[in-house]
């Protein structure tokens, strides 16, 4: 049979897992409706008698989907407590109920002699898998060309980033073995290399039911991955932009610029990438193709350093949220901060001659300090470091408040500038009640969209500015930048609004 089964009809699947046969039959019914490649977790079925009574049923249901039959065993990450010549005898009774393909370990197969591997193999497209949950072996192309003399069809590598350099090194399999590998990058860390793994040769790609737990680290549910990061359609032209922070998982940004792009039309894609060292990111910005990229904490003003050029206000703000990439890899830093909160205040607050307390002393507050002071407003900064607090309000010709008179002082306008109240741990505050003496608060924290701090400043009869209307602004701005249109704000907010509802 090796050989024989060739591509994929479609470059995305569906994972199913299940632990009753009649669960993962129904969902197999549903799964079948959208995609036209679907994997059966088999292990999840938890025992082999359960297996067998789903692959039954499969028998009699013929869905038009193809199915990849997995039954990983507990030692490989996967739940199945069997031994491997059990695992082997659930794969054959898999494709003989209608599975086109199966997908076993490499480590399964190499405790066989090859005259019985090639007797134990199922009479199906084989899929030899090696999975590597703590991270990124080196020498990725010598553990495929060991996998392949396994008799397989495809060779799955499936291994877990703790860096980008090791996402550039799964793409690069990808284009080495280009439609002969599924290159699989794990965790938060590998969202990049598993969107653009497709685009690079991979043969397949995986993705969640909506709605559904995910079963491996990182994995993207359906709707996400074909229809925000569009994977499947992503291509040489496409431009690459993206988001640097630690942590990332909680932003916004990408369904934001995402939606943007789909709605002009363009040929982009935006994308979450967790940097702990910026020298490690910056190696890897044109092996990755990127275009442009956002900045978030903590890298907002350390990357100063690391700029080839950068624009006179960002300079003076002392941070930057916005670089493009120019040729020969060349960065340019903006600040699109200050232009967000501008926009974000208009029609809440008359700037000239108020008076507005930021808290936190960060990148994001410095942005803020002087868009307010350009816009004629005299900026009060009270934050955890005194040292710093003073240094920004003197950069404003402002004023450094120490925290325990707050209460008693009275402000147009309250800006949190820090992550405090950011979810999860969103039952926290970065002021109290009696704190907010003002008409209107500011909470540059959007996730939740209504904050510790929104809440409260709300009893006290405060206007409230949510951080997603800072977020789409200054977003808006950087859409600009990098692509010389107006930005598509509307499709930007409604998609913002829809991940927080």
């Amino acid at each position: 049979m090796a050989g024989t089964v060739r591509a994929f009809p479609d470059p995305v699947a569906l994972v199913l897992a299940e632990r009753t046969a009649g669960a993962l039959l129904r969902g197999l019914g549903r799964a079948a409706r959208v995609a036209r490649v679907v994997e059966l977790r088999l292990d999840y079925l938890g025992s082999v008698a359960e297996i067998a009574r789903f692959l039954e049923k499969l028998r009699h249901e013929r869905p038009r989907a193809t199915l990849i039959a997995t039954c990983r065993c507990r030692a490989e990450g996967g739940e199945f407590g069997g031994s491997p010549s059990a695992e082997l005898a659930v794969l054959q009774l898999a494709a003989r109920a209608g599975c086109r393909w199966v997908d076993v370990e490499g480590s399964t197969l190499e405790r066989f002699p090859a005259p019985l591997r090639a007797a134990l193999r199922p009479p199906a497209g084989l899929i030899v898998s090696l999975h590597n949950f703590r991270g990124t072996p080196a020498r990725l192309l010598r553990l495929y060309r060991r996998l392949a003399r396994l008799g397989a069809d495809k060779v799955k590598i499936a291994v877990t980033p703790r860096r980008q350099r090791d996402n550039v090194a799964v793409l690069q399999l990808a284009r080495r073995q280009r439609g002969r590998v599924i290159a699989l990058a794990m965790g938060t860390v590998g969202i990049p290399g598993r969107v653009l793994a497709l685009r690079a040769g991979s043969a397949l790609a995986y993705a969640a039911p909506d709605g559904k737990p995910v079963v491996a680290p990182g994995q993207i549910a359906w709707r996400e991955f074909r229809d925000s990061y569009r994977a499947q359609r992503l291509n040489a032209r496409t431009r690459v932009y993206g988001v640097i922070g630690r942590p990332i998982a909680h932003s916004l940004s990408p369904a934001m610029h995402n939606a943007a792009f789909q709605a002009a039309r363009l040929n982009a894609v935006y994308l979450p990438f967790e940097v702990e060292r910026l020298d490690d990111f910056l190696a890897c910005v044109q092996p990755l193709g990127l275009a442009g990229f956002s900045v978030t904490l903590p890298h907002k003003e350390t990357l100063l350093r690391h700029l080839d050029g950068i624009d006179p206000l960002a300079e003076q703000i002392g941070a930057v949220n916005t670089v493009v990439v120019r040729g020969g890899g060349r960065l340019y830093g903006y600040n699109t901060d200050y232009v967000g909160i501008l926009r974000a205040l208009q029609g809440a607050l008359r700037l000239h001659a108020s008076r507005v307390l930021l808290v936190g002393a960060g990148g994001a507050a410095r942005a803020v300090a002087f868009a307010l002071a350009t816009a004629g407003a005299y900026v009060s900064v009270a934050a955890r470091r005194p040292a710093a607090a003073r240094a920004l309000a003197r950069a404003v010709s402002g004023e450094a408040l120490p925290r325990a008179g707050l209460r008693h002082q009275r402000f147009d306008a309250i800006v949190n500038c820090t992550p405090v109240g950011q979810s999860p741990e969103a039952d926290e505050s970065p002021l109290r009640a009696a704190e907010l003496n003002c008409r209107v608060v500011v909470d540059l924290v959007y996730y939740p969209r209504r904050t510790k701090l929104l809440r409260l400043a709300r009893r006290r009869g405060c206007r409230v500015v949510p951080g997603f209307e800072m977020l789409v602004e200054q977003g808006a701005a950087q859409y600009e930048i990098w692509t010389g249109l107006r930005a598509p704000v509307a499709a930007m907010r409604r998609a913002v609004l829809a991940c927080l509802t």
